[in-house]
């Protein structure tokens, strides 16, 4: 389950909530999960997204999206017979830049920002580029012809 909190002024991503939670579960489906997992989606601004990644990565810059991982660590975090994977940030910012600059929609952005940090939080990553190549195809697939 997907808990999502808007820590920002602004409403224009929340048309789109919906669209998480199927991407939710296609990610589930593609990598042959089960729906047993909860995790947290926070909607921020740029000013809390570079305070984190200044905190927590050491690099003091505005980025698009950050992903803290529960299962990273040995033990599993369980609720209520749920795992819980992590929190997401998504800087709201971002989502609109990036779809300009990219020539798509807010929603195929917001959408492919999510499910980058549902990878991560899942044990994906793009450090190396036998990895990167992995995580990216599984991006592409699970995100189809989203416009």
């Amino acid at each position: 389950m997907v808990n999502i909190v808007n820590k920002t002024k602004y409403q224009d991503l929340k048309d789109y909530y919906p669209l998480l939670d199927e991407y939710y579960h296609r990610t589930l489906s593609v990598l042959k999960l089960n729906d047993d997992y909860d995790l947290s989606l926070v909607i921020c601004g740029p000013i809390t997204i570079r305070r984190i990644n200044r905190g927590y990565r050491n690099k003091d810059a505005v980025t698009d999206v950050i992903s803290f991982a529960l299962l990273d660590s040995e033990e599993e975090v369980e609720y209520e017979d749920k795992v819980e994977l992590g929190d997401i940030f998504i800087n709201r910012d971002r989502v609109f830049s990036q779809a300009k600059d990219y020539g798509h929609s807010a929603k195929r952005e917001f959408v492919f920002l999510f499910v980058h940090g549902l990878l991560h939080l899942l044990g994906y990553d793009h450090m190396e580029p036998e990895d990167e190549k992995k995580m990216f195809a599984l991006q592409r697939k699970i995100i189809g012809d989203l416009k």
